[in-house]
């Protein structure tokens, strides 16, 4: 005879919430606990702008052969690695001292699935670079008096690049982190070569001025394609003649960053398959 109470048998029997829900669930509470932690918070929005500020009065004049002035192309260049910092080095220092202190191992015993928990990640990083987006653009404006596109089309593509610049750094970040066996130094093995990547991918200055094997270099990581997809979202069409093509290249952009999203979402699927064998998710 079950003696269960009805309201505890529905409970019992009621199905448990899907990897979309959870993964909201816990984005929300991630998202809380980072924004608590002011210190995290502080440097993690402070950093792009002080480096913004920086490299924006070095550099004085216009990109040559246009008028757009040069702190305008940094400050789309550092939204650009806003965006991979928060992203990509936030997620691969979170995840693998995550896999290292047992806490992945704990969720195996909750309704969070990989997928939810992908996604959750992917929720707290979005909310950090929408902050960092509006930081930079309202210092930009107060600083140099830099003008956000009016048009709802850069808008749009403004959207759909900080999007993909966003997933894509966020798989690589989760992929990566999971397989880095050294989680105390992590922290100094990633910022090494993201502040190299930034000098070869026209975050500071304009890529078309960089030598031709910089170009090459930069061209082989999604860094270069996500701060050009920013310039073409919200500086002057005439800057296109300073690239190395003399044009904007949208669907190479959209190519690149669909490529490393897909890739990113590989490594994350390899490296979750990877800790359940080890018993460490």
């Amino acid at each position: 005879m079950n003696t269960l109470p009805a309201a505890h048998r529905a409970a019992r029997d009621r199905p448990l919430p899907g990897a979309v829900r959870t993964g909201l669930l816990r984005g929300r509470a991630e998202i809380r606990v980072f924004f608590r932690n002011r210190t995290a918070l502080v440097f993690g929005t402070l950093l792009p702008l002080a480096l913004m500020l920086l490299f924006g009065t070095l550099f004085k004049g216009s990109v040559p052969g246009t008028s757009v002035p040069v702190h305008d192309v940094v400050v789309a260049g550092v939204l650009a690695s806003g965006v991979m910092s928060a992203a990509f080095n936030t997620l691969a220092i979170g995840t693998a001292l995550e896999s290292g202190d047992g806490t992945l191992k704990r969720l195996r015993g909750t309704p969070l699935s990989p997928s939810a928990y992908f996604w959750s990640k992917a929720l707290l990083v979005l909310a950090l670079c929408a902050v960092q987006l509006v930081l930079v653009l309202a210092v930009a404006w107060a600083a140099f008096g830099f003008v956000p596109p009016a048009s709802p089309g850069r808008w749009a593509l403004l959207l759909w690049v900080f999007v993909l610049g966003v997933l894509a750094n966020c798989f690589l970040g989760i992929g990566v982190g999971s397989l880095v066996t050294d989680r105390r130094g992590i922290g100094a093995v990633l910022q090494f070569p993201f502040v190299l990547l930034q000098f070869v991918s026209g975050v500071y200055y304009p890529f078309g001025q960089l030598p031709d094997a910089l170009q090459h270099v930069g061209a082989l990581f999604p860094l270069k394609w996500l701060a050009q997809g920013m310039r073409a979202a919200l500086l002057p069409d005439t800057l296109a003649a300073a690239e190395p093509a003399h044009a904007w290249e949208l669907e190479r952009v959209s190519l690149a960053l669909l490529a490393w999203t897909a890739g990113g979402l590989v490594l994350c699927v390899l490296a979750q398959r990877r800790l359940l064998r080890k018993g460490l998710s």
